[in-house]
């Protein structure tokens, strides 16, 4: 003779999940997916990947030319020609300079939209369970953030 199935098993087996009674289960994070990144990151690296890409083109030419210079201004000993050569020296430190600044944006900019996806959002939570044990879950919850209110207006 079969014996009894309580409500909770035949849910279980109608809905093929496992029973578990009184827990939260949630998904491990290598589950959990990540969210599709928007149009505007992806144009947002596009356009860093191009930049950083134009400024190292820059650095690399600068370099060239600088050396080219130098030995001109070393042969020609004019004074015209070293002031174009620390005309060159500056303006590829310059862009030295900006490509690192950009570098320094560009994680801003991460970290701050980082910020706006990331916090404590949670998906997929799933409470298997009967109603009275979500109740009193939802309950203990409820008066544990009293309990933690009430003493720190007390030390207050």
């Amino acid at each position: 003779m079969s014996e009894k199935k309580s409500i909770d098993d035949k849910l279980s087996d109608a809905l093929d999940i496992p029973v578990v009674s009184g827990e939260i289960i949630e998904k491990p994070k290598s589950e959990i997916e990540k969210p599709k990144p928007s149009i505007k990151d992806i144009e947002l690296n596009q356009d860093y990947q191009r930049v950083r890409g134009n400024m190292k083109d820059i650095i690399e030419t600068g370099q060239i030319a600088l050396e080219g210079i130098l030995t001109v201004a070393a042969e020609t000993e004019s004074p015209r020609a070293y002031e174009v050569a620390a005309q060159l020296i500056k303006n590829v430190a310059d862009v030295n300079k900006d490509l690192i600044e950009m570098h320094n944006k560009m994680k801003n900019i991460q970290k701050e939209s980082g910020n706006q996806n990331a916090g404590s959002i949670t998906n997929n939570t799933l409470f298997v369970g009967s109603t009275k044990d979500l109740q009193k879950f939802i309950k203990d919850q409820r008066d544990m953030i009293v309990d933690q209110i009430e003493h720190e207006n007390e030390s207050d």
